[in-house]
This record gives C-alpha cells, structure tokens and sequence, in this order.
C-alpha cells in the first residue's frame, strides 16, 4: 500500500468521524445483509408451516457458524497483522501475513468438511437433530452448506477480513452483500421451482453454499485487479513456516475463534435444552435468535470496520486518534443497540411473525424468547467493542479472557443451573445475565490496559 493512497489518508489524516464512517458503514450494511440472508432460509422454510423444518435448519446453525470460527481464527488475526504491519511501514510482513490466512484457513476448511462427512450422522444428533424428521432434512442441509459448502463459506468471509485491513471496507462489504443478495434470491428459486415438494430445506442448503462461493470468486477478482497497488500477497513460501508469524496472528485470531466456537457450542446447547420441550418451543427460540442476531450484527459491523483503523494507528503510535476511534465507537454501538432492543421489546410478536406466519405456540415462544434475549444488547455490543480493541491492538491475553468468559465459563452453566430452575425461559435468561457480567470485566480490562498504557506508551494521551 503507497502512501500516497487514499487508504494511507484515511488511515492517519481523516477526521475521526469520517473515517470511522468511511470504514465501518459498509460493513455494518453488509452484516446487515449477512444477517438478511441467514434469516432467508427461516423466512422460506417458515412459508412451508413445518415446526419440524423450522427446527432443521436451527440445529445447522452451530455447525454452518463453526466455519465462521475458522475464518475469525485466521481472517482476525491476519487482518490485525496485516494492518498493523503497514502501520509500521512493514509492507513484506504484510503480505506474509495474508498468505499465511489464506492457506491455514484454506487447510482447516477441508479439514472441518471431511470430518464433518465421516460423522455426519452422529454430529447431527449432537446438535439437537436427534427427532427422525428434523435428523433427516438436517442431514441435506449440512451436507449442502458445510460438507460441499465450507470453503466457500469460509474464505468469503476471510477474504473480506484481509480486503478490509487495506481500508478497502466497501470492496469488502460488496462481496458479503454480494452472497447475502444472491442466496435470497436463488433461495425460492431452489426450494419452490428447482426440487420437489418436501424438499425445501435441501433447497435452502444448496441455495446457500451456492451464493457463498459465487462471492468467493467475486474477492478473487478484485484481489487479482488490486494486486498492484496492495500489499496483500498469496504465494506460498518459507517465510510461511516463520513462528513468529503464527504465533503472531494465532494470539490475536484464537480469541475470535474461540468465541466464534463457544457461541455455536452455547446455541446448540441451547437447541439441546429446548428440544426436551417440544418442536414449538425449538422453533420459537430458532427465530428469536435470528431476529436478534440483526443488533449483533450492526455491533460486529462496526468492530469489524474500525479494527484496521486502530490496529493502524497503535502500531502508527498515533494514540491519541487510536483512543479517539474507541470512544467515538463504543458510543456509536452501545446506541444502536439500544434501538434495537427497544425495537424488539415493542415488536417482538411482529418480528418473529414475519418468519412464524401459521402462528400458534412457536410463535407465542418465540416472542417471549426475544424479549429476553433482546435485554443483554447493548452490554454485549459494550463488551464486543472492547473485545475487537484487544484484538486490533494484538492484546491477545485479554481478548481470550473476554472471548471464554462470554460464551463459555458463564453463559453454558448458568444454562444448566437456569434450566432446573425455570424450563425454557431460564434457560434464555442465562445469555443476558451473561452479557451484562462480561460487560463490566470488558470495561475493567480496558481501563487497565489505558492506565497502563500511559507508564509504557511514549507520546499517549487520551
């Protein structure tokens, strides 16, 4: 990356509020359409009034998102890396460090999807897929998005990490949109046109791994078109096998990984717990959690757009525009957020209606489900916030903390203790009892990390 470039200028030179606008709007529109399109698959399959298709589609969710885990592991890593290195004027190390991405997510993608073939049939029933309908239509539905699926899924996503460590957010942001709009598209296409009745959810899964590696080819295009004015480079080489770099980027992806892989296993313990409950309870917090993904994804949106700027400007020592950028941040989530859950708290019997349309008990679940949930948005967004600085400054310590503390050392046992206590609906308290706790370490680690900052940082002022 020249720095003459325009990404050199809004990196270090544009107004906190421009820039942090230039980088994260295009992302948060394009997490938005990411969501849009998750929800697509509810939104088709709701049509068909099968509880038992809903539930399907719900149990893969743990398993389709574990491949974000893998992108995270690599794409937030590399892409902090990247970006910290052009900071440094380290244009090699920059390019190490793509390649380094691409190749270890490219491995561990068909490594996920063969062993995800070989147990299909136990790894279903692990998810909550053990009713003989809902194991079934689960069965196609993985085979189509993970096994067949994966790497598409996965290096769209990675790609749009390492597009954006450049400052190129909207190119980034044109490729997630790009998979979201098609895979609404070919959504109805597949399941009412293509395949025969009964097979809606089947349709949804090819539907789906389809849009995901058409945007995959999309990110190859603009990084061939860019490669000479980028930094980023591909080809594999010994500097690859330098453990410095992997355990560089490692440090700073394996928090995001693992947070990433808690959730998935958080959710399908979650779907576990409810089956025991019956399909409409199933179905109604398969919904809830979609809807509710829509403030989570505003929130990542913005986290996944400003980390650049502040990984830049920390390794830059540009303090001063770096603590700027958390704060303007933090402020800007935190009231999104807030929207959203109002919103939520308002509408929840129309939200969920949108996807629940034959009405009855999972729609009455599905409600109540998402008023809960919807409560932990705004300290989650907080706590999100604060997790990406970490991982934007390579404070890879205190972002795993966050990262197991968040869906892991609380959110699962505080499941099986609420479960006992109160069926079904203690069960869902437990995540935003979960978010408010996180959100207060978040806070203290942060005001640790300024505090010290300030002993070791030459030249910081917030």
């Amino acid at each position: 990356m020249k720095e003459s470039s325009k990404e050199y200028e809004l990196f270090e030179k544009s107004p906190v509020h421009i820039a942090i606008m230039k980088l994260a709007v295009p992302t948060v529109f394009g997490q938005i359409i990411l969501v849009i399109y998750n929800m697509a698959d509810t939104f088709f399959i709701g049509l068909t009034g099968s509880d038992i298709k809903l539930t399907a589609v719900t149990v893969c969710m743990p398993a389709f998102m574990f491949l974000s885990a893998i992108s995270n592991l690599f794409g937030v890593g590399g892409a902090s890396e990247v970006s910290r290195s052009l900071g440094r004027r380290e244009l090699r190390r920059a390019g190490d460090a793509a390649a380094f991405a691409v190749w270890g997510c490219v491995g561990m993608t068909l490594l996920y999807s063969l062993g995800a073939w070989v147990l299909l049939d136990p790894y279903v029933n692990i998810l909550g897929g053990f009713h003989v309908g809902v194991h079934q239509l689960a069965r196609g539905y993985l085979i189509s998005t993970v096994v067949l699926g994966g790497i598409g899924t996965s290096m769209n996503a990675l790609l749009a990490h390492l597009v954006r460590s450049e400052g190129r957010s909207s190119q980034a942001s044109i490729g997630i949109m790009m998979g979201g709009i098609l895979n609404m598209l070919l959504d109805p296409l597949f399941m009412f046109r293509l395949l025969p009745p009964g097979n809606e959810v089947l349709g949804a899964g090819i539907a789906t791994g389809l849009s995901n590696f058409i945007a995959m080819l999309y990110f190859v295009v603009i990084l061939y078109k860019n490669r000479r004015a980028s930094a980023l480079r591909f080809r594999p080489t010994k500097r690859l096998l330098d453990r410095d770099l992997a355990l560089t980027i490692f440090s700073t992806g394996l928090p995001a990984c693992i947070m990433t892989l808690f959730e998935n296993i958080s959710y399908a313990l979650l779907d576990r717990l409810m089956a025991s409950n019956g399909t409409s309870v199933q179905a109604g917090i398969g919904v809830a959690k979609k809807v509710n993904m829509l403030a989570h994804c505003i929130v990542r949106g913005m986290t996944q757009g400003v980390l650049p700027l502040i990984a830049y400007n920390y390794a830059a020592r540009n303090y001063k525009r770096m603590h700027a950028v958390v704060r303007l941040s933090v402020s800007i989530s935190v009231f999104l957020a807030g929207l959203c859950m109002a919103a939520c708290l308002a509408f929840s019997y129309e939200l969920v209606g949108v996807f629940i349309q034959h009405g009855g008990d999972s729609l009455y679940y599905g409600a109540r489900f998402l008023r809960i949930l919807c409560v932990g948005g705004p300290f989650s967004a907080c706590a999100y916030t604060f997790i990406s600085f970490f991982q934007a400054v390579g404070s890879g310590g205190r972002s795993f903390i966050l990262a197991i503390l968040r869906k892991g050392i609380l959110d699962m046992p505080l499941m099986l203790v609420l479960t006992r206590v109160w069926p079904a609906y203690g069960t869902v308290w437990a995540t935003p009892i979960t978010d408010v706790v996180c959100c207060a370490v978040a806070i203290v680690l942060f005001r640790i990390f300024i505090t010290r900052a300030h002993a070791s940082m030459p030249g910081y002022d917030n």
